[in-house]
């Protein structure tokens, strides 16, 4: 068999023609198309992995304003919460103390009642004793208890000669009064004493009925007496601090 190298040769150039023209026309845009997808395909999957990236970053910007926004809440709760305690315990605080004070304002207005209440008895009942006694007296006064305090006042002007004399002044006349007639011996021994701080004096005895009963010596801007209304007013006076005096003691002893 003989071999036509012609038509071999022909048909060798036909395929090679053949093998150009599909990898012209058809295998090239082919791969084209394959290497273009590939591109396109890398280009997304970066696209895609900036995405994811900064998804990512956004998440974690998001997760660290939650918690710095939680954290925020959570200080600012217990800001709020320990506002409220203070305010809480500052209003409770003035509650008790204004309880406190009004608690002290009535003690103290239920004390000044009771003192109140407690002077008004006792100086009702010390009035009641100075006019018994008063009128005791008045009645019981006679001659002998006249010349008593005479006598008493006699002691008085050898203790206040010093006082006498410089509230006499330039005085040279006493004049002794007394509610009835002084008993002779009386008038001499008043008469006598005035003589020995006023050597030059003279005396002068008169009655006064509403005087009470009792003896007053004048002379000059001195005065110098002993009756009943002056022991009275005494007693008064006597009676008046003892009763202040219990008074503050029994406060002392309540407020203790």
């Amino acid at each position: 068999m003989s071999i036509d190298w012609i038509t071999v040769a022909a048909q060798i150039a036909n395929f090679l023609v053949l093998v150009w023209l599909l990898k012209r026309f058809l295998y090239r845009p082919i791969l084209d198309g394959i290497d273009a997808r590939e591109a396109e395909i890398t280009t997304r999957m970066r696209e895609a992995g900036q995405a994811e990236k900064a998804a990512q970053a956004a998440e974690a910007a998001f997760l660290e304003k939650t918690r710095a926004l939680q954290a925020t809440q959570s200080g600012l709760t217990e800001t709020i919460r320990k506002k409220a305690e203070e305010q809480r315990d500052a209003l409770l605080c003035e509650a008790r103390q204004r309880m406190e004070q009004e608690h002290a304002s009535w003690r103290a207005h239920l004390d000044q009642e009771t003192r109140g209440y407690t002077a008004r008895m006792h100086g009702t009942g010390a009035s009641a004793l100075l006019s018994l006694t008063r009128k005791a007296l008045a009645d019981l006064a006679d001659e002998t208890l006249e010349e008593r305090m005479a006598h008493h006042l006699v002691r008085k002007i050898r203790t206040m000669s010093t006082d006498l004399k410089r509230a006499a002044g330039k005085a040279t006349g006493a004049v002794v009064t007394s509610h009835a007639p002084l008993p002779q011996s009386a008038q001499e021994g008043l008469t006598a004493e005035l003589a020995t701080v006023f050597p030059h004096a003279s005396v002068r005895f008169d009655t006064d009925t509403a005087q009470s009963p009792g003896v007053i010596l004048r002379m000059g801007g001195a005065q110098l007496a002993w009756t009943v209304d002056t022991y009275i007013d005494g007693l008064d006076a006597v009676i008046s601090e003892k009763l202040a005096n219990g008074t503050d003691l029994r406060a002392q002893d309540h407020e203790h």
